[in-house]
């Protein structure tokens, strides 16, 4: 029986993954600061005896044992890594650094997360893994952008001088069940305005376009690298190729929710992404993975999910956002 550290475990994707790691008989150590991940996604885990919860930020060195990594941790929507940018960039650097170490101390296996976010606003169409990306430096998003880029070179330097078994893998936007309805994204912003009779907030003309992946096929993918075949290190794409701008996006919310909210369009963000599709020809060539739900079906589970989980979203919405209390001193340092 394998023990897994999952750090970041009790994030949106974190808490399925360690659900996915339980369920196949491992021990899982889930390792969160809570500043975006909740307890809640993780407290039907908390009975299971193969399951442990640590309250910890990767900036700071953490000695246990484990088999296997997969490095989650680092705060992933422009709303909650612009809140604290220094330590956004230290979440990728220095937390990177000591997840590393770890692995080398005991010669585990390291999975890390990366994001499509490294490609930038891309000139390329669809993204491959061997596209440098075109990235502001400077610009609000450069905190989580370079940061990434940052930690996917520490971890092919680890790879490389201390033979560490290393995997990397660019997420594209991913959405399901327990997405945190403050964090910004477009899905969640959209369903939860339109729950309200809002007007569904468009930041442009609408016409830029996204790729959507369900969480479970996600999920998928990620265990699928952790148990690749040697020297398969990475970067690997993951995502739904199948590209739909944020306009029709938005439409098909209205309709799933039968709101009667608008839609409000405002000047497009700072460095928003024009086009976002991944390639994902390596995924299937040396995983055999592809996604298996279509975006309808999965649209539709993660409406039936908000609706039954609508007083715990708006407790949430009504919080002060992030950096609240005890939460606010933990990002800030």
């Amino acid at each position: 029986m394998r023990s897994i550290l999952v750090t970041g475990g009790a994030g949106f994707l974190g808490s399925h993954l360690c659900e996915r790691l339980l369920e196949r008989g491992d021990n899982v150590i889930c390792l969160d600061n809570f500043f975006t991940g909740r307890k809640q996604n993780v407290a039907h885990l908390l009975t299971n005896p193969r399951f442990e919860l640590i309250r910890h930020d990767i900036v700071h060195p953490i000695f246990i044992e484990a088999d296997q990594i997969y490095n989650l941790a680092c705060p992933a929507s422009p709303v909650a890594y612009q809140f604290n940018p220094i330590k956004t960039i230290k979440t990728s650097t220095v937390g990177v650094v000591n997840v590393l170490g770890l692995a080398k101390r005991c010669r585990a296996r390291i999975l890390h997360a990366s994001t499509s976010e490294v490609y930038g606003d891309p000139t390329v169409h669809p993204q491959r893994e061997d596209y440098w990306g075109n990235v502001n430096p400077l610009g609000p998003r450069s905190c989580y952008d370079e940061g990434k880029r940052v930690a996917e070179s520490l971890c092919i330097n680890y790879h490389h001088e201390h033979q560490l078994q290393v995997r990397i893998i660019r997420i594209f936007n991913t959405y399901g069940p327990r997405m945190d309805p403050n964090d910004g994204r477009v899905i969640s912003n959209f369903i939860t305005q339109a729950l309200r009779d809002e007007p569904l907030t468009i930041y442009g003309d609408g016409k830029q376009t996204r790729s959507f992946c369900y969480v479970d096929d996600l999920i998928d993918g990620l265990v699928g690298l952790m148990e690749s075949r040697d020297g398969l290190t990475g970067p690997v794409n993951l995502g739904n190729p199948e590209e739909i701008t944020v306009r029709t996006l938005a439409e098909k919310i209205l309709t799933l929710t039968a709101s009667r909210s608008t839609l409000a369009f405002k000047p497009a963000l700072a460095d928003d992404p024009k086009q976002r599709k991944p390639d994902i020809t390596l995924a299937k060539k040396d995983l055999g993975w592809q996604p298996r739900h279509s975006f309808e079906d999965g649209l539709a589970a993660t409406v039936r999910w908000y609706l039954e989980n609508l007083s715990w979203c708006e407790r949430v919405r009504q919080r002060a956002g992030y950096g609240g209390g005890r939460l606010g001193v933990l990002a800030a340092t």
